[in-house]
């Protein structure tokens, strides 16, 4: 393959990521391409080098097996600056400690979480799963089998990993302090689910 073939795939494979706006898999970057999966996934990681070395405000993220096009985090600040009364959702701290506790205890169920928390989270892990940040993953097999849940590929997109197993380790004692970073990340991230009409709204419990 010639260097301006190299570049004309990187460059189709940028395109569909930045028209997409969400994560793509390979096989659909191959089709794309036109060419095999393999090749597909040699362009895209030739793109993700490139963006690395060359500072871009956007990186290249493998989310467990697709590929999505995200702003940098040392960014974000910028773009607050010249954003508009952007309209987002501002998690509160009861909502925030409860996305640390199934960060890092995943899968886990409601009970689980109330223990840690010392109050029930139920309202917490709802609010959550509508704004895609967690799921249901599954069934405890224990006596009524409890919901158990995990964070969602919108959720390492929004962190900037490309998996659970990139979070940073901490104890139990430092969870507070994983929910403040987590609040700034991605509070420029969530728009309101519905039009208030100026401002943003705040969870309250």
């Amino acid at each position: 393959m010639t260097t301006e073939e190299a570049r004309k795939q990187e460059a189709i494979v940028e395109a569909v990521l930045f028209t997409m706006g969400k994560s793509v898999e390979s096989s659909e970057l191959a089709a794309a391409l036109q060419c095999s999966q393999e090749e597909a996934e040699e362009a895209v990681q030739r793109l993700r080098r490139r963006c690395e070395e060359e500072e871009r405000g956007v990186q290249i993220l493998k989310l467990e097996g697709s590929w999505q096009m995200a702003t940098r985090r040392e960014y974000y600040d910028a773009l607050i600056r010249v954003a508009k009364a952007p309209k987002k959702q501002v998690l509160s701290q009861v909502v925030l400690e409860t996305l640390s506790i199934i960060a890092y205890r995943q899968p886990v169920t409601k009970t689980e979480i109330s223990k840690i928390r010392g109050v029930s989270s139920d309202h917490a892990v709802n609010r959550l799963v509508e704004y895609g940040l967690v799921y249901e993953a599954g069934r405890l097999d224990a006596p009524g089998r409890p919901a158990l849940f995990a964070t969602t590929e919108e959720f390492l997109r929004r962190f900037g990993v490309d998996s659970k197993t990139d979070l940073p380790e901490v104890t139990p004692d430092q969870e507070a302090e994983i929910a403040e970073e987590v609040q700034k990340e991605l509070k420029f991230r969530f728009d309101a689910e519905e039009d208030a009409g100026s401002g943003a709204t705040e969870d309250k419990d």
